[in-house]
């Protein structure tokens, strides 16, 4: 072979090479970005989905107080604080899911005022109507979650139960949050995931993809946000947590599969429960049967 043809060929394998990588690293990065970016509802579409499925009327009647809370490294939350029209001394932080903002949680406030408990509910980072910024899938969400605990008993001093509960990516922040060893009585994680890889993979199953698309997802991760799916995982923050939790999860949830709530359940230190929801698909437990929700909150909070 002349040498005039292997430097040709050399350069056509250069040339592949850095296309190749090219393109590896344009969908490292655009993965990353479709992981990282929420999609937000307003508040009016949130508003408007929970008034299709449910009955909100109790929204407008009911004494509100909105304010703002600096959460980690100086981001603004907006909260809004939800007054019991019976006086208690009973409070309880609720976090909604991904991509929904605080009137995602509306649909527990009903039973948590029949319980007896005020309601505070919030927009978690890059939702709703705080600035934009990306999810952290709960290491960030978790410390703002502990400065929200903190402002709460400072603000509301005559609290004498907290209690948090959270949805989804709530939930994952919820649990998260037990790491900072917050000064809560209890917590309820509805529908949360034990680590995000395993989310990622069924995502990626559900739509036909291989999985190694989520370890590409995650060096784009790695490179644009600098952290890692694998630094994702509110299980690793139950390992020394004694306060109780209640994980319940919708048996039909194909989205964030209910063997995250058992893993989750069994991984804490604490007192648990783990229930299950027939036929509730993923954050549908409390539409799908309300009554055996609340019996099961209701239950748990006796119990602790």
């Amino acid at each position: 072979m002349s040498f005039h043809r292997k430097r040709v060929i050399m350069i056509w394998i250069f040339v592949i090479i850095a296309v190749l990588a090219a393109v590896f690293f344009i969908l490292a990065l655009g993965l990353a970005s479709f992981v990282m970016t929420v999609k937000r509802q307003t508040l009016d579409e949130a508003f408007k989905w929970q008034s299709d499925h449910y009955d909100t009327s109790f929204y407008e009647k009911i004494d509100k107080t909105d304010y703002t809370v600096e959460g980690c490294n100086g981001y603004r939350l907006f909260v809004e604080f939800l007054k019991n029209p019976r006086p208690t001394t009973k409070y309880i932080i609720i976090t909604h899911g991904h991509t929904d903002n605080r009137f995602g949680s509306l649909k527990y406030v009903p039973m948590y005022l029949e319980l007896g408990f005020n309601c505070v509910i919030y927009d978690l980072r890059a939702h709703g109507v705080n600035d934009e910024t990306n999810t952290t899938y709960g290491i960030l969400e978790a410390k703002d979650l502990d400065l929200l605990i903190k402002d709460t008993r400072k603000r509301y001093p005559d609290i004498t139960q907290l209690g948090l509960h959270g949805e989804s990516l709530g939930s994952a922040t919820t649990v998260t949050c037990m790491k900072y060893r917050p000064q809560v009585d209890f917590a309820v994680a509805d529908c949360g995931f034990a680590d995000l890889r395993n989310v990622l993979v069924q995502s990626v199953k559900l739509i036909h993809l291989p999985k190694f698309f989520v370890n590409i997802a995650d060096v784009g991760i790695r490179i644009r946000y600098h952290y890692s799916i694998d630094e994702m995982r509110p299980i690793d923050a139950l390992k020394d947590n004694e306060i109780p939790i209640l994980f319940i999860h919708g048996e039909a949830d194909n989205f964030i599969l209910p063997s995250n709530s058992k893993r989750m359940a069994e991984a804490t230190k604490g007192y648990s429960e783990c229930h299950m929801i027939p036929k509730a698909e993923h954050a549908g437990s409390i539409l799908m049967n309300p009554a055996c929700y609340k019996k099961y909150v209701s239950d748990f909070l006796k119990n602790v």
